[in-house]
């Protein structure tokens, strides 16, 4: 089965030398591509520029994105009704700079442009602005694909309300699963939520990876629709002017 991953973070540029990012380090998406890849997968692995984990050794084919839009734009280009599963594991920043001010000595606002924002400034004010997001639109760039999403959470919860998070995700997104995951819920292991709101409790990256394999062995076992019929254009034959 053609399979896409993506792992790791993106970055959002404040100017031609400083950069926002976070601290993903692409190494469970990077495994899930080798690990999918030794089932006998053809795996796509699409990595941030600042994962810091060892690249995937069997994943067939390979990408470093940027931003993103690079991001969105890689994906885009992939984009096929033959791909059988998209993992879209990636770190993706949820905001990106806008304008940014500094204030005058009479306390008035200026925008700043600048290749390097000059730190003579005693201080700075910068806009964030949210980010498009990518998981909303992988079903339409993958028609008849599996699609799984991350929902990454730190704040204290319950177990139900982050499944309704992720509920909520894969209704928007209209995904096929989520995985759950960070300190708020789950600690060292991980919540696979299916369509049909099951939440599987999986203690740690190796009962993750099994998980999402079997997932993609029952999607391969599902008949699939046959293909349309060719279009019929009855009526009189084409005519000549």
């Amino acid at each position: 089965m053609k399979c896409v991953v993506t792992a790791g973070p993106t970055y959002e540029e404040l100017d031609e030398v400083r950069r926002l990012t976070n601290f993903s380090t692409g190494a469970l998406g990077s495994g899930l591509a080798d690990y999918l890849a030794g089932l006998g997968h053809e795996v796509e692995l699409l990595t941030g520029y600042y994962s810091t984990c060892p690249p995937a050794a069997r994943a067939q084919r390979r990408q470093t994105f940027t931003t993103t839009a690079d991001l969105r734009r890689r994906l885009a280009a992939l984009a096929s009704p033959e791909v059988g599963a998209v993992f879209h594991a990636a770190a993706v920043s949820d905001f990106t700079f806008g304008k940014v001010w500094e204030r005058t000595a009479a306390g008035e606002l200026r925008e700043i442009k600048a290749a390097k924002i000059p730190t003579r400034a005693e201080g700075l004010l910068a806009e964030l602005e949210p980010t498009p997001k990518i998981i909303r639109e992988l079903r339409g760039w993958f028609p008849n694909a599996f699609l799984a999403g991350w929902k990454y959470e730190l704040e204290p919860q319950g177990e139900r309300e982050a499944a309704a998070r992720g509920a909520d995700q894969m209704k928007e997104s209209r995904t096929d699963a989520c995985v759950l995951n960070g300190r708020g819920v789950f600690n060292e292991g991980f919540g696979l939520l299916h369509k049909d709101m099951t939440l599987i409790r999986l203690p740690d990256k190796a009962a993750l990876f099994a998980a999402l394999g079997a997932c993609l062995a029952l999607e391969a076992a599902r008949p699939k629709p046959p293909p349309p019929a060719p279009a019929q254009f009855p009526g009189m034959p084409w005519k000549k002017k």
